[in-house]
């Protein structure tokens, strides 16, 4: 009875979602989903944001602290919660593809990352108009422009009017039409969608590698999703054990996990999508800030 005891409080402190977290609406401008599907076997957390929500406000974030000022890196490499919880980001999900650096030289492989590693993302990346990542082959990005306008592109040198960066690879969703992905293989997956209007963000979180529970999805599986969702442009960020969707809860400084990384626990991620909800002069409610 000891054990069964011990495995489960660790399994509380792991900091997964209870059951009963999150609701539908947990804060002004987000409404979030989860759903269990069979045959094949699947868990899908997403979240529809409305941008036109004056609570809600988009950033990305770094993870650490640039370890090496004008040399090659950019960050060091912090689990999505806890970037979330220094940002005071109310939700938050992984961000671009990265590497990492080995103690010993070289990139580490994706099994072997732990924080504060030093680390470079793969494409372009921007923090309330700092650019801080660049690359001269353009990667789809998620884009925050003056005036909060959001957008997917092709990104490669950040234009000064970009406020927030994010990207990936590949585009899923153009033009309101699924793109072709030869890659057939199933992984944990972490995408984002906008509708034709670029009123509604879509952030959809998809677990894998665990057969009979939840196998993960091919590229292709994830762009029927998005069009699904009713998405006129969705791309692909990192997955596979990197995929991660936290949320802090309502009236307490406590984030939670909501899905299963594939690893067994958080990895450490190089960037993330953070949402702020702030509180309106005068307003009440669950909102932070």
């Amino acid at each position: 009875m000891k054990s069964r005891f011990c495995i489960f409080f660790l399994f509380i402190l792991a900091g997964f979602a209870r059951a009963d977290f999150p609701p539908d609406k947990p804060y002004p401008g987000i409404t979030y989903h989860g759903e269990t599907r069979k045959d094949p076997a699947m868990k899908l957390f997403w979240v529809e944001i409305d941008l036109s929500d004056p609570h809600v406000t988009l950033r990305v974030s770094p993870g650490g602290p640039d370890p090496d000022g004008e040399g090659k890196f950019q960050t060091t490499l912090m689990p999505t919660s806890a970037i979330a919880q220094r940002e005071h980001f109310d939700l938050a999900v992984n961000g671009d593809f990265f590497q990492a650096q080995k103690p010993e030289g070289g990139f580490a492989l994706p099994g072997g990352y732990k924080a504060n590693q030093w680390a470079l993302v793969e494409g372009a990346a921007v923090t309330d108009g700092k650019i801080w990542s660049k690359t001269l082959r353009p990667h789809p990005a998620l884009v925050v422009r003056q005036g909060s306008k959001v957008a997917i592109e092709q990104i490669g040198v950040p234009e000064a009017d970009l406020q927030q960066v994010i990207s990936g690879m590949p585009m899923l969703v153009a033009k309101g039409k699924a793109l072709k992905n030869e890659n057939l293989a199933k992984h944990p997956r972490t995408a984002v969608g906008i509708d034709e209007k670029g009123t509604k963000l879509v952030i959809l979180v998809v677990d894998g590698r665990n057969p009979g529970v939840s196998e993960g999805m091919t590229l292709a599986e994830l762009a029927d999703e998005f069009i699904r969702l009713g998405c006129y442009t969705a791309m692909n960020l990192d997955g596979g054990g990197s995929t991660s969707m936290v949320m802090r809860e309502p009236n307490a400084e406590s984030w939670k996990i909501l899905n299963r990384p594939s690893d067994g626990r958080e990895r450490p991620v190089a960037n993330v999508l953070g949402v702020q909800i702030k509180r309106l002069s005068g307003e009440g409610g669950a909102a932070n800030n």
